[in-house]
């Protein structure tokens, strides 16, 4: 079965950092894309960013390019997502999810949330 467990979200003030994981299990890693989502409270939910693990092409949403970066390691099946300037709208539910192929695209497979708070 196809797994996706996003971890490491929290309580972090205004400008500071925080590190989420993605462990993936159940498919070819290789094969596909992992992405970063989140639904904040009212709102839709956006797409952050994303990775190709075949070949390390990467998107970001302007709402997080220059703060966000998402990194990948192939042998450990895990997708990392490091957040930092944290802002107080960047308060939401974090999902982390998979398609295989590229980036572009809806994703497949999704995992359960982790929740990141910011204070101001």
């Amino acid at each position: 079965d196809v797994q996706l467990q996003a971890s490491g979200g929290g309580l972090v003030q205004a400008g500071g950092s925080l590190r989420l994981s993605c462990a993936a299990s159940g498919f070819t890693f290789d094969d596909y894309a992992i992405g970063w989502l989140r639904q904040a409270p009212g709102k839709e939910r956006e797409g952050m960013s994303c990775i190709s693990s075949s070949d390390g092409s990467t998107y970001y949403a302007d709402s997080v390019k220059g703060r966000f970066t998402i990194s990948s390691d192939n042998a450990k099946n895990m997708v990392y997502l490091q957040m930092s300037s944290l802002k107080p709208e960047d308060t939401a539910v974090y999902y982390c999810a998979a398609r295989r192929g590229y980036c572009s695209g809806r994703m497949t497979y999704w995992g359960k949330g982790t929740l990141v708070t910011v204070s101001s």
